[in-house]
């Protein structure tokens, strides 16, 4: 289970508050979504209608993350200390500042939850320039990202935002079936359990949101949650794809910064959406104006209505926001945070959206509690509880021994396993950290060729890892 820092990194004041800061940001993404969706404003033809323009919050998403690439200038050239930079050498000529040996890295666990995973052998010792094709090639994981994000914001305008958040959060049953047929990884048993319960929830879930709306007075939108169910969980599907894909293929010698990466990103989707993705949608027929979303009319409505403009300023600071805080989250605790991070937030933003609806806006925008939340909250239950047997032995995680609660089942042997690997892995980190400091030191007797223990040294250390 690889992640930025040691799993024995304390939570402080410091990691505290940015923790918060990324629930509250991740929390507002959602938010805003649902809301920028019932908002209303003129027109082109001149009347009110509702602003349902998934495609257009999916280019937002990318123009909130291609402000990646000027926090990426920021930190080279002011030399800022940021997870995945090494500031130690001048010779990154772009300021692609790339990963020193032993540099943090952050994701989320096993490398799946989080596109910016890189393995520990992928950083090199000291920085290189990053070639000028990865810029291109970084334009693949952004096709992905455009496709499940989309896919999701389709979905969205069907379903509630908890009910939507809660399907995301299922994404785990993807990556987990393609990590183990495509990539052929071997996942635990325990693993697996985890991914069951994360399929039961989403059955709980998704029946959730179908029972809902057939209590709604909106006889014309039956068979609508459904297909938001249906769209979100294609967009899980594509968003699994993503992960794999950059799992498989982004392990390179020269890894792309973190930063740069998320602002690539967001500058390919932003071209992507602009050059082929609005032409596609605006000739395939629909509800927008004979479209099935008109960027002329999107546009009339965003210049015409100042509520808009303001939701999507917020819109885009806090995706912004919430992929930086996400990256601080991993490197100052560790890639568990990262997980705890994202099981949290289907909680924060059902509560958000209730206070919205009963307190602030008076049953205007938001989220009512129906007869079936009960069962919503039972499928997050299940959802809590499989992502948390599926990312043990990890902190914060849930251990399967045995006992009751745990339905009799035993994996205390595939926890010691994996246990003992990590050990056998942070005592290789200690030894490159101490052989780069050697080499630092060039007028030492020990500094490269000229010792003969160095290599002994390695050997008896990799060795006492491997038989612990």
């Amino acid at each position: 289970m690889s992640g930025g820092n040691s799993a024995t990194n304390k939570c402080g004041l410091a990691e505290l508050l940015i923790f918060m800061a990324a629930i509250i940001c991740g929390t507002g993404c959602s938010i805003c979504s649902k809301t920028m969706m019932e908002l209303r404003g003129e027109g082109i033809t001149g009347e009110e209608e509702v602003f349902q323009k998934p495609i257009f919050q999916t280019f937002g998403m990318f123009v909130g993350m291609m402000f990646g690439l000027v926090m990426h200038k920021v930190v080279v050239i002011f030399k800022i200390p940021f997870p995945g930079y090494d500031h130690g050498t001048d010779n990154s000529a772009d300021g692609a500042g790339g990963l020193a040996s032993g540099a943090k890295t952050y994701g989320s666990i096993d490398a799946e939850a989080d596109p910016l995973v890189k393995k520990e052998e992928q950083a090199s010792s000291g920085s290189q320039q990053l070639p000028v094709w990865m810029y291109f090639f970084l334009a693949i994981p952004s096709v992905f990202d455009l496709a499940a994000t989309a896919l999701c914001m389709m979905g969205l305008q069907y379903i509630d935002v908890s009910i939507y958040q809660l399907l995301r959060g299922s994404g785990i049953i993807f990556v987990a079936l393609m990590k183990q047929h495509v990539l052929g990884h071997h996942l635990f048993s325990f693993q697996w359990i985890g991914v069951f319960w994360n399929v039961m929830a989403v059955l709980v879930v998704g029946g959730t949101a179908i029972l809902n709306e057939s209590e709604s007075d909106e006889a014309d939108q039956s068979g609508d949650a459904l297909l938001g169910v249906m769209l979100v969980m294609a967009g899980a599907v594509v968003q699994a794809m993503q992960f794999v894909f950059e799992e498989k293929v982004m392990t390179m010698d020269i890894p792309s910064p973190p930063l740069l990466l998320i602002g690539m990103e967001g500058l390919w989707g932003t071209v992507l959406c602009l050059l082929i993705v609005y032409p596609i949608v605006y000739y395939l027929p629909g509800d927008d104006h004979g479209s099935y979303e008109d960027p002329w009319n999107t546009i009339h409505m965003f210049m015409n209505t100042p509520t808009i403009q303001n939701a999507f300023i917020v819109y885009f600071l806090v995706i912004f926001l919430y992929n930086f805080f996400a990256v601080l989250v991993t490197f100052m605790l560790n890639s568990v945070w990262h997980a705890i991070l994202d099981n949290f937030r289907p909680i924060t933003v059902w509560i958000v959206d209730l206070f919205i609806f009963y307190v602030i806006s008076q049953g205007t925008f938001g989220e009512a509690w129906t007869r079936w939340s009960w069962l919503q909250v039972f499928g997050m239950g299940i959802l809590l509880y499989g992502t948390a047997v599926y990312n043990a032995p990890n902190a914060g995680s849930i251990r399967l021994e045995g006992r009751w609660f745990d339905f009799g089942l035993d994996f205390r042997s595939e926890y010691t396993e994996i246990e003992s690997e990590e050990q056998g892995a942070e005592l290789d980190q200690e030894w490159r950290e101490k052989m780069d400091t050697f080499k630092a030191r060039k007028d030492s007797s020990f500094y490269g060729e000229r010792s003969p223990h160095v290599s002994v040294h390695t050997q008896s250390l990799r060795g006492l890892a491997t038989n612990i």
